[in-house]
């Protein structure tokens, strides 16, 4: 049995991570599901990718029998093998149309990475996000700290990475992390709701929106404001402004 799968729903990709035996800790599986589902989202009937986990737990990380075995290895290649898993990162920010995260159960360590690596992140009640890796004597990677900066206040990212205390989805949705949280058992659907509303609106312009989010976290406010000039510009003249504009002068429904 592979530990991970694509499916196929037509205007959108699913990533189904199936290592519930390991609580959904990553596997060579994963890393070519998700490779796989990032590549085929360029086509233009994709509208966005969704995250999730059988099992019960969305992700916990890296699995400790692994790396206890990349011990043998120089560090050197052990640098090599975490640039895969950024790679993913990289591939996930990268991705043309958003990535969504169905988060069950929790996320722990490189987990709780790639949630955060989404666009947009749902999670059952209770769910738990525990940055893990202190108990093992490791340190974050997979752009945690990165992510963590952008979304929590300084004193929460230490707390989460120093002390490996978790965080409830409930918290996590105070603090604007968390889009949702639903009942358990409900992620998905809630999950394929985004995407259903997303499957609704222009793809072209939501690419390019999601870019500017992105990069306007670096980005020189002069710089920002160029982008978004010349993206309003491009967008301006283009068939999903005509048809968006024409439906909300006629009061009709957009058919993008």
């Amino acid at each position: 049995m592979t530990l991970a799968r694509v499916e196929d729903l037509g205007d959108r990709l699913v990533v189904v991570n199936r290592n519930a035996a390991r609580r959904g800790a990553l596997s060579a599986d994963l890393y070519a599901a998700i490779r796989e589902a990032m590549e085929k989202a360029a086509e233009p009937r994709i509208r966005a990718v969704i995250l999730t986990a059988e099992g019960g737990f969305f992700c916990a990380g890296g699995d400790l029998n692994v790396l206890i075995e990349r011990r043998e290895l120089t560090e050197a290649e052990r640098r090599d093998r975490v640039d895969d898993l950024h790679d993913l990162v990289r591939l996930m920010r990268a991705c043309p149309v958003p990535v969504i995260a169905a988060v069950e159960g929790g996320a722990a360590g490189a987990g709780v990475s790639l949630a955060l690596a989404c666009d947009l992140l749902v999670a059952a009640e209770g769910a738990l996000f525990t940055a893990a890796y202190v108990r093992a004597g490791l340190v974050p990677d997979a752009g945690l700290t990165l992510a963590l900066a952008r979304m929590v206040p300084r004193q929460l990212a230490m707390e989460m990475c120093l002390l490996a205390l978790p965080v409830s989805a409930e918290r996590m949705a105070e603090l604007g992390v968390v889009n949702a949280v639903v009942p358990a058992g409900a992620v998905d659907a809630a999950a394929h709701a985004l995407a259903d509303e997303l499957a609704r609106g222009p793809r072209g312009a939501q690419g390019v929106i999601r870019g500017l989010v992105a990069q306007a976290y670096e980005a020189p406010e002069a710089r920002q404001l160029d982008a978004e000039r010349d993206a309003m510009a491009r967008a301006a003249g283009g068939d999903e402004a005509a048809e968006g504009i024409a439906a909300f002068l006629e009061k009709r429904p957009t058919k993008f």
